[in-house]
């Protein structure tokens, strides 16, 4: 295996197995993400692109096909892998700080140099005066920035962001690209992002695949070569046309082109 591939998929076909029929969610997708790679996957409502994620956390297994991260069948890599749902998960009964190490503690690695990394992490990224609040005293922002703080804290070396920012307002969704894409970028991590925003998936990422329909594979890839934060992206003279190319591919997928 190239050492520089983090996770990869070969001919993946997913089929689903219900009592009155079958239903076939992926077809023939090959995929892969670089190691220091931000990769967003765009696609139709329902195409599959969540079933990658899944795929590649060995919740789910390919009716066909490979799929490897870190050179290992993805529950052998599960350790090293850090999955942001779409919403924050955090547990109101617990302080900010206590969600912050929960995932330590469920993978039984919390001692006292992976805490005071969190706690780094806390001050780093703007929440270590909240340490001691609950999750309903902070915005919605705020929680998923602590959802990721959690996710970061173990160090995973595969990141999966599961359209991390639907629930939140539009101008804390954007403030909040923006901020994440700096801590990735700033730590080095490799990530895959689900989203069906496009804006969202050319201001953050490095890449961009789009989907087909179902049955998904892989029906184009964007390489984004903008410059500046999230935000400085969206206001740069080739953000529309990237985004009309993107618009138009999936427009395309839709009218059977």
């Amino acid at each position: 295996m190239n050492e520089d591939i983090i996770a990869r998929l070969d001919g993946v076909t997913l089929t689903y197995h219900e009592p009155a029929r079958e239903t076939k969610a992926i077809e023939g997708l090959s995929l892969s993400v670089r190691r220091g790679e931000f990769l967003s996957i765009v696609g139709p409502s329902g195409c599959g692109k969540t079933s990658v994620l899944k795929l590649l956390t060995g919740l789910y297994e390919p009716s066909s096909g490979s799929v490897s991260v870190l050179g290992a069948r993805p529950r052998e890599a599960l350790k090293k892998v850090g999955y942001m749902l779409q919403r924050d998960e955090l547990l109101d009964w617990r302080t900010i700080e206590k969600n912050v190490l929960l995932g330590l503690e469920v993978k039984r690695e919390l001692k006292p140099e992976t805490r005071k990394k969190a706690v780094e992490l806390m001050e780093k990224y703007g929440l270590g005066e909240f340490r001691r609040h609950y999750p309903s005293e902070l915005s919605g922002g705020m929680r998923q920035k602590a959802a990721l703080i959690r996710t970061l804290a173990f160090s995973p070396e595969l990141l999966l962001l599961d359209e991390p920012f639907s629930a939140l307002d539009y101008q804390t969704r954007l403030i909040l690209e923006d901020e994440v894409r700096e801590v990735i970028k700033q730590g080095g991590y490799t990530a895959i992002l689900v989203t069906h925003d496009i804006s969202e998936a050319i201001c953050m990422s490095d890449r961009v695949a789009v989907f087909t329909g179902r049955p998904a594979c892989v029906r184009r890839e964007f390489e984004i070569d903008l410059d500046g934060s999230a935000l400085q992206r969206r206001r740069a003279a080739g953000f529309p046309a990237l985004f009309d190319e993107i618009w138009k591919e999936l427009k395309a997928d839709e009218q059977g082109a």
